[in-house]
Parts: structure tokens; C-alpha cells; sequence
């Protein structure tokens, strides 16, 4: 090092305690690493109970989601016990889901001021209840609804022959979508509350948001048909109109 070059130079334009905090932040950054993997662990092992736990309840399950349908078949020799297996991680990922949400909310916890911590015990606790909600209303209005719909086809020539596979992956692609559907007054009061929309603003998308409802209808529909995207559709306005009511009279904005 020459008598020209300053400390500074010699370590790449870094005094000691820009090292420091660089190295602070890397082992700021490997902690947060490291409680993510903690979190994602935990999640991933009561997922883990509550699928096991399931499985011993399987068949009485397996009973409960096939009711609308009535009696299924299998048609290969492997497919009832691996449809067992899916039920049985469905369920318990649904039963596990408060934990999972436990989770996320200490991940970021630390970062939050009290308010927002306060904030997020409220809207945890709701946003587990307004999914389940979603996930029950589809299962006794939406489900039934389009099952006899679609067996409505049948006649003398074609009669239904329903696989369990294929009806579970139908009632899971039925289901989960009005489980996150329900949760649309929830992101619209958090989005009222922090001043990004108002009634008025809502009101004036209406008209969007009724194409939206329909697109986004068409996009998760487990299938092609027009009946299928306006079952989605219609909730979707439905909590919609309900959010602007919540937004002008609860929050006044």
C-alpha cells in the first residue's frame, strides 16, 4: 500500500464500521433465514399430525365429501387408496391451517409496531374463519348445485359412471376457491382502513369488477362451462356489495 492510498481505499472504499454493519446485516440476514426454516418446519410437521390423524377418520371423510354424489367407483386398483391419501392431506391441511397462519404471523411479527400487531391478531383469527366459511357455503349451496347440474345430463343412453378420483380433484378445485373468494370484505377493509379505497371508489368499479368476477370465474372453474363460472361470479359480487356497505357505514370512508 502506497503512501497515496488511504485506509479507506485499501479495503475497497469501506471504513471498519461499514464492515461491521455489513457484517451485521449478513447475520441479520442468515437469522431470518434460519426462523423461516424454523417456521416452515413447524408447519410442516402439523401438517404432518393432522394428516395422520385424518387418515385414521379417512373413510368417514371420504363419506362426508362424496354425500352430494352418492355412490363412486375406482377404476384402477391403486386409485382408491392414493384418493385416501390426497383426502387425507387435504384434511389436514385444513385442520392444520390455524397453525400455518401461526406461523407466518411470528415470522414477521418483529418487524411490526404494536399497532400492526394488534391489527394482525384480529385479521389472522378472521381470516381463518371467513375461509372455512367460504369452503362450508360451497360445500351445502355451490357443490349440490352443480352436481345436479351436471348429472342433469344423463338419459337413457348416458349414465354417469362418477370416478373417486376424479370427483375428489373436482370438489378440491370447487372448494378451495370460495375459501379465498371469502376473503374479499376482509382485503377491502384493510385496504379502506389504510385510506387506498373509499365507497365511492368502489362503487365506481362495479361495473369492473363484475367482468373481473367472471374472468376470474372462468380461470378457477374446475371446468369450461358457463354454469360453473357464474356459481363463482355471483359470490364474488355478492361480498363485493357487502364490502361497500361494510366501508361506508362501519368505517365510514
Amino acid at each position: 500500500m502506497s503512501e497515496e492510498t488511504t485506509y479507506e481505499e485499501y479495503v475497497g472504499e469501506r471504513t471498519p464500521k461499514q464492515i461491521e454493519e455489513e457484517q451485521q446485516g449478513n447475520m441479520s440476514l442468515l437469522k431470518h433465514l434460519d426462523e423461516l426454516r424454523t417456521r416452515l418446519i413447524h408447519s410442516f410437521i402439523a401438517i404432518g399430525i393432522c394428516s395422520t390423524i385424518a387418515y385414521f377418520f379417512v373413510e368417514d371423510i371420504v363419506h362426508f365429501i362424496t354425500a352430494p354424489a352418492g355412490k363412486l367407483y375406482y377404476m384402477q386398483p391403486a386409485e382408491a387408496f392414493f384418493t385416501f391419501l390426497k383426502v387425507s392431506l387435504f384434511s389436514g391441511f385444513l385442520m392444520s391451517l390455524p397453525v400455518i397462519l401461526y406461523n407466518v404471523w411470528v415470522f414477521f411479527l418483529p418487524a411490526l409496531t404494536p399497532k400492526e400487531k394488534a391489527t394482525i391478531g384480529v385479521l389472522v383469527p378472521a381470516s381463518v374463519l371467513l375461509f372455512f366459511t367460504g369452503i362450508t357455503f360451497s360445500y351445502y349451496f355451490v357443490l349440490p348445485a352443480g352436481i345436479k347440474f351436471f348429472l342433469g345430463f344423463a338419459n337413457a343412453d348416458l349414465q354417469p359412471l362418477l370416478s373417486i378420483g376424479k370427483y375428489l380433484d373436482f370438489v378440491v378445485a370447487f372448494l378451495l376457491p370460495f375459501g379465498f373468494i371469502f376473503e374479499l370484505p376482509l382485503i377491502i377493509m384493510v385496504l379502506a382502513k389504510m385510506g387506498l379505497v373509499s365507497s365511492v371508489f368502489l362503487r365506481k368499479q362495479r361495473r369492473m369488477l363484475i367482468f373481473l368476477s367472471f374472468v376470474v370465474g372462468a380461470i378457477i372453474s374446475p371446468t369450461p362451462d358457463m354454469f360453473s363460472q357464474t356459481m363463482i361470479a355471483v359470490p364474488i359480487v355478492l361480498l363485493y356489495e357487502i364490502s361497500i356497505i361494510i366501508v361506508r357505514f362501519i368505517l365510514k370512508k
